[in-house]
């Protein structure tokens, strides 16, 4: 028998209580931490509602004895009755249409470097996510959940703008583009999406959420706090660390900042909390790599995890030695028993985050918000362990760029609830999800699409049915972004979306990093069952068989196949066509 989230979350805040706690004490005394915080709330202490609440309930108590003592007949008896039904009738309708019209407060856990399937209930045999499992039997779980662009700052500057990098071009950390003004000067542009246009400005300032943020913020340029956050803590970079006198895991601190932000908030107000995980990201210059806590490392050590083999060989021939994903792969995973310590140190990072993960919805249970809050669960960017013989991210291959998504959301159709989802959801969908959840519409830059839509109301319906010539030639958004009209091929079975269909396929993009022999560019168009590469710096064509060939290692652009050839002109003009859109400035939905 299944158990349910809720049982699963007791049974982890027993064990977890005591060291929750010492924690939060912990966390209260710090002096390094930074917040702010509407000290209005002071009002809403317990300490000090206890006793007016005391009072009012002596008084109510003393004019219903007076009351009761005046009522001599049954007759009165029966017309006291009666009153008080209509009244408690009253109240609870009152109370109940409260409850309906009240906002829902929205949680995203957004963690570092996870694929796809670290996950328990995405079938990965080994690693431990019983909270996480948990919440998928009580949502929904997308299996085909993509990001954009594989890499940490870039998937961040998404989630904050709904946009491709193409057009907000934040490239590197801490500036975007260089560009060249007509006298010829050079200038590094810094953060370019406007700061009352992030998702944290709308929901503070246009939505009226309080507006937390807990871990990892990820682009190293300082936004303007008292715009975007009503608490805000960053923490980047490290896995250990002393903070006043104790010794800190950061999966510890990014929970206890969480925990803090949920006490101290304004509870008059729907929240929005990112608890942003640098877990599982490695600390890439220790040599260690992944450095679990303590009490996980007795976790996966008579496990043994599969390592795949070593297919650098087919990689384009470009990829020489000095390439980053190979060198970080010597790093992690060129034997044998490297490949089995790392592996299990990262899959213990993960199950402390799908612990703390715990830890924080216990808390929203206990406050009375759990069964109107949104919950989220993704990761920014996913993760080679050691498949096509490297190591972390950036390149179009789906170890890199297919990541978990989990939602509950209170609105959700019952008959969704624990149900997969295939459908292509992209990083660009979580700014509008969000945004709609809290009665907001995507900005017209904005180039992803509500979630909710694949949930709510029935579902999308006839997606694997609608053709080019059923379609309306422009296809119109509800908030009257445009849809892009779909491929020359498929008989429009490929296509960005309409009003009855998701996307079938996108457009995937990573700029060069440093020099072309370090990290390349790589661009891609990403169907389910074909997939097309272009690496602009050596404008080199590649071409994959999703079905027969799932693991991208047989490369069919030099086929002979007259089908192969045909599949591939029509890849490449596709590519074209969305590539010049994410890179234009149309109000489009991608």
């Amino acid at each position: 028998m299944s158990v349910s989230l809720p049982a699963r979350l007791a049974l982890l805040v027993v064990v977890l209580a005591a060291s929750l706690m010492a924690m939060l004490y912990k966390v209260h005394k710090a002096t390094q931490f930074h917040t702010v915080i509407d000290r209005g709330e002071l009002a809403d202490l317990p300490a000090e509602n206890t006793a007016l609440h005391h009072k009012k309930g002596m008084k109510h108590k003393d004019a219903k004895d007076k009351n009761l003592a005046a009522i001599k007949s049954l007759e009165g008896r029966r017309k006291m009755m009666k009153k008080e039904e209509h009244i408690d009738n009253v109240h609870n309708t009152t109370h109940q249409k409260e409850e309906e019209d009240k906002p829902m407060n929205i949680i995203l856990f957004y963690a570092d470097d996870w694929r796809h399937d670290t996950l328990g209930a995405a079938g990965n045999p080994i690693v431990k996510t019983p909270v996480l499992d948990a919440l998928a039997e009580e949502g929904i779980r997308f299996t085909e959940n993509c990001v954009t662009t594989s890499i940490c700052w870039v998937s961040r500057v998404t989630l904050y703008s709904g946009q491709y990098l193409a057009r907000h071009h934040f490239e590197m950390l801490g500036r975007g583009r260089t560009i060249t003004l007509p006298n010829g000067t050079r200038v590094e542009m810094k953060f370019e999406v406007s700061q009352n246009e992030t998702i944290y400005s709308l929901l503070k300032q246009k939505a009226g959420y309080a507006v937390g943020h807990a871990g990892k913020l990820g682009i190293w340029v300082e936004m303007d706090r008292a715009l975007n956050f009503d608490f805000m803590v960053e923490e980047d970079g490290w896995h250990w660390r002393k903070i006043g006198d104790r010794m800190w895991h950061i999966t510890q601190k990014n929970t206890a900042d969480a925990l803090r932000f949920l006490m101290t908030r304004n509870k008059k107000k729907p929240f929005f909390l990112n608890v942003a995980y640098f877990a599982t990201h490695a600390v890439d210059g220790d040599t260690r790599q992944y450095l679990p806590q303590n009490e996980s490392l007795p976790m996966y050590e008579n496990d043994t995890i599969p390592m795949p083999a070593d297919t650098y060989d087919k990689m384009p021939p470009f990829f020489g030695e000095y390439n980053e994903g190979r060198t970080r792969w010597r790093w992690r995973f060129d034997n044998e028993s490297k490949h089995q310590s790392m592996m299990k140190n990262y899959y213990r990072m993960a199950t402390e985050v799908d612990t703390s993960v715990g830890i924080i919805l216990k808390q929203l249970e206990m406050e009375g918000v759990l069964d109107n809050t949104l919950i989220i669960f993704t990761t920014d960017n996913g993760n080679f362990h050691a498949e096509h013989g490297l190591a972390d991210k950036w390149y179009p291959h789906q170890e890199s760029i297919r990541v978990p998504l989990i939602i509950k959301d209170p609105r959700m159709d019952e008959e969704f609830t624990g149900t997969l989802n295939d459908e292509f959801t992209l990083n660009i969908d979580l700014t509008a999800t969000i945004l709609k959840a809290a009665g907001l519409e995507p900005l017209p830059s904005m180039m992803g699409r509500d979630m909710s839509e694949l949930y709510t109301n029935g579902g999308l319906k006839a997606a694997s049915t609608v053709t080019a010539q059923s379609r309306r030639k422009e296809s119109v958004s509800v908030d009257k972004r445009q849809y892009p009209d779909p491929a020359s091929d498929g008989e429009g079975k490929y296509h960005s979306g309409h009003e009855t269909a998701w996307r079938t396929e996108f457009f995937y993009e990573h700029p060069m990093h440093t020099n072309p022999d370090y990290i390349p560019a790589s661009e891609a168009l990403v169907r389910k069952d074909w997939k097309y590469f272009y690496w602009p710096n050596h404008k080199y064509e590649q071409l994959f068989d999703m079905k027969n060939d799932p693991g991208e290692l047989n490369d069919l652009f030099n086929s002979t196949d007259p089908m192969h050839q045909t599949k591939l002109k029509w890849m490449r003009k596709r590519f074209i066509e969305l590539k010049l859109l994410a890179h234009s400035d149309l109000s489009i939905v991608l």
